[in-house]
């Protein structure tokens, strides 16, 4: 393994690219993102996403299994900054940090490139202008979780690859196919392949429980502020709505997701 570079100095220019990598605009432009944690770079190089950089600070880690993730990950060309405890303070987006973060390059999948992926009968977790990286990465995991085999994020408002949504995902984010694209080309190509559409609103009539969710099937959820747009609420098979006993009209967005995805599992595993 070729000996790490150190770094020790808060003013160093990686330290300074790393701060800046948290925001949107620099990651756009340098075509990378951030991954922090043993768990999310753990399953990342598991996935064999490619980890350009990997800056470690022994003095926060939490565990024993750490020199074997740098091994892993140097091994796989990622190139080494052993960090001071001050320094990795410094770049960690975490309160409480683990003394790991790697740096990664971007990707954009098409959906297109979804088709060798899918089978026969997909099931499909189509999300629209989800506004917090907190709940697109809950959302991910969730998808991960009931066997989705795909995500798809329509007209995002939050960037995927916000540190939130990597660390709410739990590096979940580099297992689900994610695709992003526009509502309309997302709707044309659902119903090229027969995917049958279910938009979840608290004004439809049927219950979520009432559905057939069964075969091919792509559940549409809607932003946390206002629910679907007026362009999936009119285009999509079949309204559904989760009942709501008490004087809340709606659920968070991650936790209605979750809801409902699991609703089609029971069914789709009774079959």
């Amino acid at each position: 393994m070729v000996p790490p570079e150190k770094i020790s100095s808060l003013q160093n220019p990686r330290v300074k690219q790393l701060v800046r990598l948290r925001d949107r605009r620099p990651r756009d432009e340098a075509g990378v993102f951030l991954v922090e944690g043993y768990r999310e770079i753990r399953r990342a190089l598991e996935k064999q996403v490619k980890i350009d950089e990997l800056y470690y600070a022994p003095d926060w880690f939490l565990g024993e299994n750490e020199p074997a993730l740098i091994e892993q990950a140097a091994a796989s060309g990622a190139r080494l900054f052993e960090l001071t405890k001050e320094a990795f303070a410094k770049v960690a987006y975490r309160e409480r940090p683990d003394g790991l973060l790697a740096v990664a390059p971007q990707w954009k999948r098409s959906l297109a490139d979804l088709e060798p992926r899918l089978p026969k009968e997909p099931f499909l977790l189509v999300v629209e202008a989800i506004e917090k990286p907190g709940n697109l990465g809950t959302i991910l995991r969730s998808a991960d979780a009931a066997g989705c085999d795909a995500v798809i994020v329509c007209d995002p408002v939050t960037d995927i690859f916000n540190p939130n949504v990597v660390r709410a995902s739990t590096g979940v984010l580099f297992s689900v196919p994610l695709v992003v694209d526009e509502s309309t080309r997302v709707l044309a190509w659902l119903r090229e392949r027969g995917v049958r559409t279910v938009a979840t609103t608290p004004s439809a009539e049927k219950l979520y429980t009432d559905i057939d969710l069964r075969g091919p099937l792509a559940v549409i959820m809607g932003s946390e502020q206002y629910g679907l747009s007026e362009f999936w609420l009119k285009n999509s098979d079949q309204p559904i709505r989760i009942p709501m006993a008490g004087q809340a009209d709606s659920l968070n967005v991650a936790m209605a997701t979750i809801i409902t995805l699991f609703e089609a599992v029971r069914q789709r595993s009774a079959r």
